[in-house]
């Protein structure tokens, strides 16, 4: 039997669900169509991948109907934000307060988030969920694409949306060339139970080796970490004991909470950018990391894929109020130039930092010393990036403005 939609969004992750979500209260049929479902069980540890949600992605959750479902099961506020130096002078400390703002932001489990926009999708009449469900074939026509599933369903839609991960389907079936390079690190994931309480203060040391960051959750002494270092030395350290990791960890964090000691297990996954050709083709459009992922240091991979989606759901309901054609390639190009100016202010501005804090030459680190005093004691230059990073400027759609 065949089923006709206006979106089929393919991925049914944080960016696709929230694009389904934004999609609510409209004429527009969704399907959203993913292969595997997140359990509704938590455990007492939280996972081991989390997210830094921005005060932009806040609004954004909230006004699709998710915050509820995220607060009602687990989540960290911040309240500060410390950036040091390894064997530096050099610091800078961001405070809500100072913003007049309630905190910084939350850390959220991603499965968390997941769940909580799935109790939203279920809840609408336009919306419907396929899954467990795969995508074997796609096809196009001139006014529709033809998707096929592995269990022989059929599906059309006037626009298929890639929101299916860094290794997008969607994009390789379209052969959509990438701009990419390896980072050279991978990121080392897990929750560490520290000797002294976090505060819920949000804490990155940069290390000639990589950067280090602990980010705080609700427990008042747990806090979940992203250690960037060499693929080698990320083998060696998850290869090590758990006494002989606490120690290593420990040193790389200047013993800034005293003694760490890691809790459950610990992950590596690599570090990529990647930053597609084409965000939209005709009938296609890409989100989230199937159009661009960027280094976490400043952890807004996840805030960058969640304006996508609100942006994108933004395009869609004006071009169906005019009764445009919501997949024609022309009628999708604001997107494209909107998201793709986006995600390349943020690749550059990610580089640029990595770049900076790279290595251990002297007059390297005397320059970034002294702009990080300058970036901490000149007034304005802190509150703006943090205006920034919290999304409170910038060219922002509809559902993540004040």
């Amino acid at each position: 039997m065949m089923q006709s939609v206006d979106v089929a969004i393919i991925g049914g992750g944080m960016v696709g669900l929230t694009l389904a979500a934004a999609l609510a209260e409209t004429e527009l049929r969704v399907a959203v169509i993913e292969g595997q479902l997140p359990d509704p069980e938590l455990a007492l540890l939280p996972d081991v991948r989390v997210s830094a949600l921005s005060r932009a992605s806040e609004r954004i959750l909230r006004r699709v109907g998710a915050w509820q479902g995220i607060e009602s099961r687990r989540f960290s506020p911040y309240n500060r934000m410390e950036v040091w130096e390894q064997d530096s002078f050099a610091k800078i400390q961001f405070d809500a307060e100072r913003l007049s703002q309630p905190d910084l932001g939350h850390i959220v489990e991603n499965r968390v988030i997941q769940l909580a926009l799935l109790d939203r999708i279920k809840q609408l009449n336009n919306v419907t969920l396929m899954a467990p469900e795969r995508c074997q074939n796609i096809a196009f026509g001139e006014s529709e694409a033809w998707l096929t599933m592995e269990s022989g369903k059929s599906l059309t839609a006037k626009l298929v949306v890639g929101a299916d991960g860094a290794n997008s389907w969607v994009r390789r079936q379209l052969d959509i060339p990438l701009t990419h390079w390896d980072y050279g690190h991978s990121a080392i994931v897990a929750n560490i139970r520290c000797a002294e309480p976090h505060d819920k203060t949000a804490r990155q040391i940069f290390r000639p080796q990589g950067p280090l960051a602990f980010l705080p959750l609700a427990e008042s002494d747990l806090c979940s970490i992203v250690w960037s270092v060499a693929p080698d030395e990320a083998e060696q350290l998850c290869g090590l004991s758990d006494s002989e990791f606490n120690k290593s960890l420990t040193a790389a964090f200047d013993n800034r909470l005293g003694l760490c000691k890691v809790e459950g297990q610990r992950q590596a996954f690599p570090l990529k950018m990647r930053y597609a050709r084409d965000f939209v083709r005709e009938r296609v459009a890409l989100v989230g990391d199937a159009a661009h992922t960027i280094h976490p240091l400043a952890g807004q991979g996840v805030n960058l894929g969640l304006l996508d989606a609100a942006s994108l759901a933004q395009e869609l309901k004006a071009l169906w109020q005019k009764e445009q054609d919501i997949g024609q390639k022309s009628n999708l190009r604001h997107y494209e130039r909107w998201r793709k100016a986006e995600a390349a202010k943020m690749i550059t501005t990610m580089q640029g930092f990595r770049d900076l804090f790279d290595g251990s030459n002297p007059a390297k680190k005397l320059v970034r010393d002294l702009g990080m005093l300058f970036a901490d004691k000149a007034p304005g230059v802190k509150d703006e990036f943090m205006r920034r990073a919290l999304g409170l400027s910038g060219e922002l759609p509809d559902l993540a403005k004040r």
